[in-house]
């Protein structure tokens, strides 16, 4: 297992090289050049003066450079853990990271609790329970979540509560650190909603593979010495049907931050969604680039421990 985590962690590296590279080389070609904006903003009014201060302007951020010289010092940089600096801002993007990232945490880790929880405890009554009344209504509860989308589902929690009860949920970020209850009130219901569209794929997975587990022989072994259907269930079907449904929530996870930028933007979250997609407003390549490689790291750490956790749930399973 060790050797095995090493070469992953190598691939990982190169793999994020190319990410960096891919990621800063695909950003310049966005529509729109951050030098318009700016000196839209500054409102240059003679064509002769924006000439001159445009080009005071991409001296002073670097960008007169040619791309291959920005992309060297800003992975220099990366290198030393320095994400560049803001070109609106003039701030350290890992510092703006560091402060985002917590939240978008936070919200894709609750949005899976609530999705798993959920979608394992149904999916397996749907199974031990199949063609039931229960059953049918778990598959469409399921069907129900697929189809839904979640920015429709946010905007209905906002809207229909505050038109019939005049209640709407908490639009001001409080910080765990200065109120961890007021913070989870907070964060429950955006999770919810971010967990439901987690719930629907991940419930549907959990009952089939719970069938084909049940129709194993070891099972109708298991049931030929007596034992109890609920250590059947558990000891001996959930463990093996679960690793499938370890591989789904997995990949879903780029997904999960997807629908996190949307969620935080709806439920005004100052994450790593509404960050990046101020950047891109602004054209800001730096705070691109530096936003990218890090989801890109988060995904591939998790792609490497949801490989780990194969060998904990299938002693079948050995890396070398």
């Amino acid at each position: 297992m060790r050797a095995y985590v090493i070469r992953r962690l190598l691939l990982l590296v190169a793999t994020l090289f190319l990410v960096t590279l891919i990621v800063f080389l695909s950003v310049r070609f966005i529509p729109g050049d951050v030098i318009e904006l700016m000196m839209s903003e500054h409102m240059m009014e003679t064509q002769r003066g924006r000439q001159i201060n445009a080009e005071a302007i991409k001296k002073r951020l670097g960008l007169d450079l040619p791309l291959h010289e920005q992309y060297g010092r800003w992975l220099g940089g990366v290198i030393r853990g320095d994400l560049g600096i803001s070109l609106w801002t003039n701030r350290p993007v890992a510092g703006d990271i560091l402060e985002r990232l917590p939240i978008s945490l936070e919200l894709g880790l609750l949005g899976i609790a609530v999705g798993l929880l959920i979608a394992v405890p149904i999916g397996i009554y749907s199974a031990i329970r199949q063609d039931t009344p229960g059953d049918y209504l778990a598959r469409s509860f399921a069907i129900l979540c697929i189809a839904v989308p979640n920015f429709w589902l946010a905007t209905m929690v906002i809207v229909f509560p505050s038109i019939w009860w005049q209640w709407t949920p908490p639009m001001e970020y409080i910080p765990f650190a200065d109120d961890p209850t007021g913070n989870l009130q907070q964060f429950l219901i955006p999770a919810v909603v971010l967990g439901m569209a987690l719930s629907g794929l991940t419930m549907r997975m959990t009952r089939t593979m719970m069938l084909e587990v049940l129709r194993q022989d070891y099972i109708r072994t298991a049931w030929s010495k007596g034992l109890s259907e609920r250590t059947i269930t558990f000891r001996h079907a959930v463990k093996n049907a679960l690793i499938p449904v370890i591989t789904l929530v997995g990949l879903q996870v780029p997904v999960l931050i997807g629908g996190a930028v949307i969620i935080e933007q709806i439920f005004s979250l100052p994450g790593m969604g509404r960050f990046f997609l101020d950047a891109v407003r602004d054209r800001d390549y730096i705070i691109i680039s530096g936003v990218n490689l890090v989801i890109a790291t988060i995904v591939l750490i998790n792609n490497l421990l949801i490989d780990c956790t194969y060998a904990y749930l299938d002693p079948r399973v050995k890396y070398r």
